[in-house]
Formats: C-alpha cells, structure tokens, sequence
C-alpha cells in the first residue's frame, strides 16, 4: 500500500508560479512511477505529467509542456510539480498518483492523493 499527500497549492494570479508536492509512504515508494493530474470543475480529470522512477524520463500533456516541471527526490520519497507562467485555465483540483509499473505514457496508477486546490486569477 502507498499512501500519498499532496501539498502546495493556492491561489496565484496569472503568470505567477506554484511548486506542488506529493509526499509518499508505504511500501517500495521509490521505485514507482508517479503522475499528476488534474480536475476543473464540470471536466473531467486530466493527465498533466509522469516520471519513471528514476527520474529519467517525463512526459507531459501538451498545454502545460515548456511551464510545467516534474521532478522527484527519491531521498525524501517526494515528487514535485513545479507550475510556471500558471493560467486562469490552469485551476483545477492536482492530483498526485503513483503506480508500480507501466510507462510514463500510461494513465493507469493504482494510488491516488487526495488532491489540492489550485486557482489562478486573472
């Protein structure tokens, strides 16, 4: 079992920057692939970014590629999603997730956090 907490979100205005954290526990945590995604309200949710476990690879959904970073350190078994030049259509609930397998192309990931609010005013 992976239990998964983010934190970091708020408010921010538009062009500003936010870094999310998604700390995790449990068992083998640093050998899982991780992900973020997000949820507007009345959407559905959204796939951002993934990194292996290594943190060698990435892969990002293309309307945060060039202002989104996914980063981890295994050391502190914390994945972070550092935002940049955030947009109001950037608000949503993140969601962090992790999963034991797969690539980084893959959606599918057994855990999830619960989520934190991110709102970008404009």
């Amino acid at each position: 079992q992976v239990r998964l907490v983010e934190s970091g979100g708020g408010l921010v205005q538009a062009g500003g920057s936010l870094r999310l954290s998604c700390e995790a526990s449990g068992r083998t945590s640093s050998t899982y692939r991780m992900g973020w995604f997000r949820q507007a309200p009345g959407k559905e949710r959204e796939f951002v970014a993934a990194i292996n476990w290594s943190g060698y690879f990435t892969y990002y959904v293309d309307s945060v590629k060039g202002r989104f970073t996914i980063s981890r350190d295994n050391a502190k078994h914390t994945v972070y999603l550092q935002m940049n030049s955030l947009k109001p259509e950037d608000t949503a609930v993140y969601y962090c997730a992790a999963d034991s397998g797969g690539s980084v192309y893959s959606e599918d990931y057994d855990y999830w956090g619960q989520g934190t609010q991110v709102t970008v005013s404009s």
